[in-house]
């Protein structure tokens, strides 16, 4: 009973932490919720203790983010009412932890995440930059179509000068932008033992800025800042329509270039794609090298997974599980590697085997969600087809039932296999209220009921759109 409620705070935690890191962003998530060890549950206090590691990061979590944990947790499952966030009782505190490490710089042992993650400075700034140990290039597996932004991101963290200044890496969620970052902070940082970094995402600068400005510091922030080495911004693109801040990133990406400092920024889209942004501030970051990381091939995701297979060993994933997850979880890296850890995880905590049928069975939500997306204009091509009809009576006013019933046929299906609303199918079906469309909808939902062509037609419709 015991291990099974262990598993189902598990299964909630993960939920929860996947809503998170979508409203905080990759940067405050890292740094702040995903060090929390899920403690006890006392249910007749309704408790739920939280673990960070050291006195600073439960102090700063319990702060900033309690009230939101609380809800989630209370959302989550009704008979949590209280969280406890406290410091892990199997850690040492703050305090009591060696410092030895450090040197004037600021710059403490690269081997103790913990350490590394709250090195912050007095002037506010995380001098050593909380880089991730694990993200280093050595991790990082190369394929087709990360190779130009890989062999960029080494070139940028040597010892000597690089051809280009700034690097922008541009790549959609989860295909590893953020491990390059940490990857040439790690390097430049062991080609440069004294070199002092700063690593932020554009809500942590923006933060920063703002907090200056309140505080009458501007002129200390701008001197710090522009103090660096090596400045590594990530998801730019947040910084858009802040216009006092865009400007403050401006001159200080001028005079670090001056200076011979090296720039990198990521985003997820181009520069020229990003909306709101100054042009002189445009024109900065696409100004070096513009590296494009596209989504990851099979035969990449292949790679990828089988270099996760050393962390489970002896746990045997057969090859068959791996193939299917390859194929089957397509969107991102993030995503893929984190199906993987999550089978895995059930596996060993339930005793079972690594099957494809347990992934099958445990992966809906990630397998659901990276099916291929269907459009309306792709309904519509089909349904026209199936019945022999014009496209264009998609949006015609002729109400003839051979052209009505593959119409509403249409929008049924619309609204059963995309995410529109009713008005956003009515406005593809030549502009159509909202009322027509739910009629539709009820009425293929009834004649399928009642009539076995009807449901034929549209089981075989169903199978063509989704193969």
């Amino acid at each position: 009973m015991e291990e099974q409620e262990a598993l189902d705070l598990a299964a909630d935690w993960a939920d929860i932490s996947q809503g998170l890191r979508k409203d905080l962003g990759h940067q405050l998530f890292t740094q702040w919720i995903r060090p929390i060890q899920l403690g006890s549950f006392n249910k007749a206090t309704g408790t739920l203790e939280l673990f960070l590691p050291t006195d600073f990061s439960a102090n700063w979590v319990n702060d900033r983010f309690h009230d939101r944990l609380s809800l989630a947790w209370k959302i989550a499952r009704s008979e949590v009412r209280h969280v406890a966030i406290k410091v892990h009782p199997g850690r040492r505190k703050l305090a009591d932890l060696d410092l030895r490490g450090e040197d004037g710089f600021g710059h403490r042992a690269a081997n103790d995440a913990t350490l590394a993650m709250e090195s912050i400075g007095d002037d506010g700034f995380t001098a050593s930059v909380g880089l991730d140990p694990s993200l280093t290039f050595a991790a990082f597996v190369t394929g087709t179509t990360n190779v130009l932004a890989k062999n960029a991101a080494e070139r940028m963290a040597k010892a000597e000068k690089p051809q280009f200044s700034p690097l922008y890496l541009k790549a959609a969620t989860g295909q590893g932008k953020t491990h390059l970052l940490h990857a040439i902070g790690h390097d430049y940082l062991a080609a440069h033992p004294r070199a002092r970094i700063f690593y932020c995402s554009a809500e942590r600068f923006m933060v920063e800025f703002v907090q200056a400005l309140k505080s009458n510091e501007m002129m200390e922030f701008k001197s710090r800042l522009r103090g660096f080495d090596l400045l590594l911004v990530d998801d730019i693109q947040f910084i858009i329509g802040k216009a006092s801040a865009q400007e403050e990133l401006l001159y200080t990406i001028d005079a670090l270039l001056a200076e011979g400092k090296r720039l990198v920024f990521a985003a997820d889209r181009a520069p020229q794609a990003l909306d709101g942004v100054e042009p002189r501030l445009l024109s900065r970051l696409s100004m070096g090298l513009v590296a494009d990381i596209q989504p990851a091939d099979i035969e990449l995701r292949r790679q990828i997974l089988e270099s996760k297979l050393t962390r489970f060993a002896p746990l045997d994933v057969p090859g068959d599980v791996i193939e299917f997850l390859a194929r089957t979880i397509n969107r991102n890296v993030r995503e893929l590697v984190g199906g993987l850890n999550k089978l895995v995880a059930y596996a060993q905590l339930t005793g079972q085997e690594v099957s494809l049928q347990l992934a099958e069975e445990q992966l809906t939500d990630i397998l659901s969600a990276n099916r291929r997306r269907i459009t309306i204009d792709e309904i519509q091509r089909t349904v026209c087809h199936f019945y022999r009809i014009d496209r264009a009576e998609m949006s015609s006013k002729r109400r003839a039932r051979a052209v009505v019933r593959p119409r509403q046929v249409a929008m049924y299906l619309a609204k059963v296999l995309t995410p529109r609303s009713y008005p956003e199918i009515g406005r593809k079906f030549g502009g159509r209220d909202h009322s027509t469309v739910i009629h539709a909808v009820r009425l293929i939902e009834d004649l399928r009921k009642r009539d076995a062509d009807m449901d034929g037609d549209v089981r075989s419709l169903l199978r063509q759109l989704e193969s």
